[in-house]
């Protein structure tokens, strides 16, 4: 577990078996207890989460592939992150009532407890991850989140990378040996800077939380 600015995460692997689902909704409520989250969010969550590992572990896979869970708190419990991972093709759909295939009907539960939810390429190409954000009683949304290619990221934007937010201070491109364009993305917490195809698809925050806002290299992407 980290905390960085109210923020608690924990991340952890499951086996493809059925005993993982109650596993998994067991440590989310030891943390969550642990994290001192409402009761709301707590119980919602253990739901949603049973309902993410159930998919997860069902999906054919190989059998040796592991079912990946990350837990991230925000703030003072404002919103709860749930994220399960697996190794499965396709992308899993809401099934309305009425329609012939019974799978799919647990996440119409997701959908009505989280504040959003959503489906995610995993960074080697392999699998997917599902995601899904509840927010406590009276807490403000999270800022809206989109995909841009790299090669339209500007200073200032918040960008998801290595399972966190960052706040990119100054974004410059230079060329392959191939002729191919790369963007380098700065970012202003000192990590270090992302290596990206022009093309490649980043997950930017369409508004920036006062809290993160620092000084950035203004001007557009400059080739090198």
């Amino acid at each position: 577990m980290a905390e960085h600015s109210s923020t608690y995460e924990l991340a952890f692997r499951l086996s493809r078996c059925r005993s993982s689902v109650p596993r998994a909704r067991a440590v989310l409520r030891a943390k969550l207890g642990e994290w001192r989250a409402g009761q709301s969010v707590a119980g919602d969550g253990e739901l949603v989460l049973s309902e993410l590992v159930t998919n997860a572990v069902r999906v054919p896979a190989p059998s040796d592939r592991l079912v990946g869970v990350r837990i991230e708190f925000r703030g003072r419990g404002e919103l709860l992150r749930l994220e399960v991972s697996d190794a499965g093709a396709g992308r899993p759909e809401v099934q309305r009532l009425g329609e012939l295939d019974k799978g799919g009907r647990g996440l119409l539960l997701v959908e009505s407890l989280a504040h959003r939810w959503g489906v995610d390429e995993r960074p080697a190409g392999i699998g997917k991850t599902v995601w899904a954000e509840l927010l406590a009683p009276g807490a403000e949304p999270a800022p809206e989140e989109v995909q841009i290619a790299a090669v339209s990221v500007r200073p200032g934007q918040c960008v998801r990378a290595w399972g966190a937010w960052h706040t990119v201070r100054a974004v410059r491109s230079e060329r392959y040996a191939s002729g191919g364009l790369a963007v380098i993305v700065v970012l202003a917490d000192s990590g270090p800077a992302l290596r990206l195809h022009a093309a490649e698809p980043l997950t930017v925050r369409t508004t920036q939380p006062a809290d993160q806002q620092v000084k950035t290299q203004a001007g557009p992407v400059i080739s090198s």
